[in-house]
């Protein structure tokens, strides 16, 4: 009797201790090697590192942060740097030498006390509470009127005034002057002998007022008029971007329920483009409170003074710790006026 065996068959192997081996990611890190690999890039990272958790919560940033790096340190060179020193040199008696000795809140306490500070902020609170609403006021009604003010044409359920491209440069136009050319061309308009405006009602038997050189109350309704002439341009291109951004399907709409255009402007354009108006009063009135050139130029010196006008008289005397502490005043009110028309103007976001 015999026994078959099949030669071609190899005995069986045992398993080599690799292929046994667990497969699993690989060990964690060395703390070195995380922070040295977090600024290599991807393709030089070590594998014991990519798979890491941190490592990969952090690449995905990095690739941002590389690009705002660089513009974030000139910001904070050449922006947050200013206005840190400022708010030092605001608590010492600083007048221009290399010795600036520090004395708490004395600025602040003289400027409590100082009535000629507090009448030029008087000037500037009335003109950031009034420039702005004002010039928005404008800035929306040209801006509908432009987008939505026309009759209506075949085929389209809004349309503009004839020549709306035309009038849109027109209003734009005094923001590509000079703010020192516009203080010097109203100065010669708003002239109590010579100007035009009293030069045209000399010539209907009406005494024109002194406009920039008596009443205050005139310097500052002159100074209004300028604000909001050379800025309603740029809110009137502004809300113009807005409005058109805004679908033609729900102007149909409202044109369908009956609405005439006061209703759609108040119930459907305003609510959609209360973030734009909102913008633009906080822009609005930073740049009021900052009237510094247009006062400077255009109202003679003991008529009208602004806060910004008497910092730099400040700085004028020599007396720059001072003057370093109304800066450090109006930057605290451009921020709560910022905050409290953010706090007044919020609502639910409409979306489109």
């Amino acid at each position: 009797m015999t026994t078959d065996t099949r030669v071609d068959d190899p005995p069986p192997s045992e398993p080599s201790k690799e292929a046994a081996a667990p497969s699993g990611p690989p060990k964690a890190p060395n703390q070195l090697v995380f922070l040295l690999a977090v600024v290599l890039p991807p393709r030089f990272t070590p594998d014991s590192v990519r798979y890491d958790r941190r490592y990969r919560t952090l690449d995905k940033y990095r690739f941002i942060a590389g690009f705002l790096g660089l513009p974030l340190a000139f910001y904070a060179l050449f922006v947050i740097s200013p206005f840190v020193q400022a708010i030092y040199y605001s608590f010492t008696d600083w007048s221009g030498g290399p010795v600036a000795n520090f004395i708490g809140f004395d600025n602040f306490t003289k400027m409590w006390d100082d009535e000629r500070f507090w009448d030029s902020l008087e000037m500037s609170v009335a003109l950031a509470v009034i420039a702005p609403l004002v010039t928005l006021v404008l800035g929306m009604f040209f801006a509908y009127m432009i987008t939505s003010g026309g009759r209506h044409r075949k085929g389209q359920a809004i349309a503009g005034v004839a020549g709306s491209s035309f009038y849109k440069v027109v209003y734009f136009f005094p923001q590509v002057l000079s703010v020192a050319i516009i203080a010097v061309v109203w100065g010669r308009v708003l002239n109590t002998n010579s100007g035009l405006i009293n030069g045209g009602l000399d010539k209907v038997g009406i005494d024109g007022p002194a406009w920039l050189g008596g009443d205050r109350s005139l310097a500052l309704i002159a100074v209004l008029v300028v604000l909001s002439w050379s800025f309603v341009g740029f809110y009137v291109v502004l809300f113009s971007a807005a409005m058109g951004a805004i679908p033609r399907d729900i102007y149909e709409a409202a044109l369908l329920d009956g609405a005439g255009r006061s209703r759609t402007f108040f119930s459907v354009t305003l609510p959609l483009i209360w973030d734009t108006v909102r913008t633009g009063w906080i822009y609005m009135g930073i740049q009021a409170l900052d009237s510094f050139a247009i006062v400077l130029v255009m109202v003679p010196e003991h008529v009208l003074k602004v806060t910004p006008v008497f910092l730099y008289e400040r700085f004028r005397d020599g007396q720059y710790g001072y003057a370093t502490s109304i800066g450090v005043v109006l930057l605290v009110l451009s921020m709560a006026f910022s905050l409290i028309v953010m706090r007044i103007g919020n609502r639910d976001r409409i979306e489109y």
